[in-house]
């Protein structure tokens, strides 16, 4: 049976809202190209009610219903999301399928984790109690201090299309345990299952304004949320340069953000590994997801003296992955998510083509789907660091290789970047793998894998990578702002002054 995607309206203070100009967005299947739907697109005007409405959940009955209530209530609210998703979770991944182009694996997969994150915030939110009033250690007897853990406030939380409502849900958890107010807007480009988050919260009984969702172009929406002088922090994941303009926007009022941004990941392979083992890691982690990740491993730096031998085989893996409609079984590579973002893809082939390097294998349709924004898995080789395919995201399943001859050699070709997200390293040699864990330069560095993410464990990256960390408590510290409470506890004068009495 079709899956049919719902016509919704924005969620704004716990209702369905037409936007004010009511203008939509087309949905388009990048499976097939057909339209399957629409979206409404807020303008500044939504964006002004959204806020409103995420400024009353914050203060109504003084905070006792949501920012200050206890944090198992909050708990209370996220296991009963993750709870409804669950139930849904066939249908919101064949959303997810038709509406961006994943694999549906890998969409209930993304599911299996969005469950997983309500229900581990869940658990944050009620520990979040007992922290409170956190003594701190003083060097003077005579003085008291203890922490405090406050919610920041109103957060704008803006997410990217390949992971629409896992990335959504890494910052709404969070956001929501800390008994934070949040608006998001997720990506024009797949919103879909987004949308559907705000039917589960209505359906779960969440307080109004707690969570809303404004869909809609970036310059619209999303620039209005970001400038607003009523959102209190901008969390935001998506390209380098749409993070820088809202580092700009955010400056003008010295408002917090935090940042997951591009990423050109190196993966690095000595000459000691399992080929077969390694070679399915390396595809893993460049084709995963069509090959829309930012912390792809798109670069690989392989020793010389396994090079020929190495990529023979990623040949021959890549060659053997099913492409097809993501709702077919078995599929293991599906679409780019748009027509604009197809078209930057073989163009960055197409340079790489004109700048010298060579096409191992795909960089092309396949010949068996006419229709569709799909690209064949495509292995690059002699690449130069200067080209605009071993340098530049290309954002889908290109893998761009380069050898080396000293462990020295790698770790210059790893780092040489703007970017600095994630990294692996494949050695069985597990001294030089931790030697050369500190000495590359991101934020994420895998050992003998690729890709692998925690709810429990840190996300983010250094460098052009962004700042901030997502996923663990880590995660949870992003929407609290922290608050010394000292008391002088003696019963003696202080003594700076001289009494007036004494005079």
């Amino acid at each position: 049976m079709a899956t049919t995607v719902a016509s919704r309206e924005l969620f704004i203070d716990g209702e369905w809202r037409a936007p004010i100009l009511n203008k939509r967005i087309p949905i388009i299947n990048p499976s097939n190209e057909n339209i399957i739907g629409d979206i409404p697109a807020a303008t500044k005007e939504d964006v002004d009610l959204a806020v409103d409405a995420a400024k009353r959940a914050i203060s109504r009955n003084k905070g006792k219903d949501w920012s200050t209530a206890s944090g198992s209530v909050r708990a209370g609210y996220l296991r009963a999301i993750a709870s409804k998703i669950t139930e849904k979770k066939n249908e919101l991944g064949k959303l997810e399928s038709i509406d961006c182009g994943k694999p549906l694996d890998e969409a209930l997969a993304d599911l299996d984790d969005v469950i997983s994150c309500f229900e581990y915030y869940a658990g944050l939110a009620e520990g979040l109690d007992a922290k409170q009033k956190a003594p701190v250690s003083l060097p003077m007897d005579t003085f008291k201090s203890h922490v405090l853990k406050e919610p920041i406030g109103v957060v704008a939380l803006i997410t990217p299309w390949n992971y629409p409502l896992l990335m959504a849900t890494w910052k709404i958890a969070p956001a929501l345990a800390a008994g934070c107010a949040a608006i998001l807007k997720p990506s024009e480009l797949a919103s879909v299952t987004c949308l559907e988050l705000g039917e589960i919260c209505k359906e779960v009984g969440l307080p109004p304004g707690v969570f809303n969702i404004v869909t809609g172009l970036g310059h619209e929406a999303g620039a209005s949320l970001a400038s607003h002088p009523d959102v209190d922090k901008i969390s935001f994941t998506g390209s380098s340069a749409t993070g820088s303009k809202i580092m700009t926007a955010a400056a003008q009022l010295i408002k917090p953000v935090s940042l997951e941004l591009g990423g050109k990941s190196p993966i690095v392979v000595f000459e000691d590994v399992d080929l077969d083992k390694v070679a399915e890691w390396t595809i893993f982690g460049c084709f995963f997801t069509n090959g829309q990740i930012c912390s792809a491993t798109s670069r690989l730096i392989v020793h010389e003296s396994i090079a020929v031998e190495f990529v023979s085989k990623l040949v021959k893996w890549a060659e053997n992955i099913k492409i097809s409609d993501p709702l077919e079984k078995g599929c293991r590579l599906g679409p780019i998510v748009s027509e604009a973002q197809y078209k930057k893809v073989l163009n960055f082939i197409s340079t790489a083509k004109s700048e010298g390097a060579t096409i191992l294998t795909g960089g092309r349709r396949p010949e068996h789907l006419k229709k569709g924004y799909f690209v064949e898995p495509t292995i690059v080789t002699d690449v130069t660091t200067s080209m605009q395919i071993w340098r530049e995201e290309v954002f889908g399943p290109v893998l761009s290789v380069k050898t080396f001859s000293t462990e020295e050699e790698a770790i210059d070709l790893a780092n040489d970047t703007h970017y600095g997200l994630g990294s692996a390293v494949m050695s069985n040699d597990l001294e030089k793998c931790e030697r050369v864990s500190k000495a590359l330069q991101a934020g994420i560095v895998w050992i003998n894998c690729a890709q692998p993410s925690f709810i429990q464990a840190p996300w983010g990256g250094i460098k052009r990578s962004g700042f901030g960390r997502e996923l663990g408590e880590w995660g949870l510290d992003n929407y609290l702002s922290v608050k010394q409470v000292t008391r002088y506890i003696s019963n003696e004068q202080w003594g700076w002054y001289q009494s007036p009495s004494k005079l």
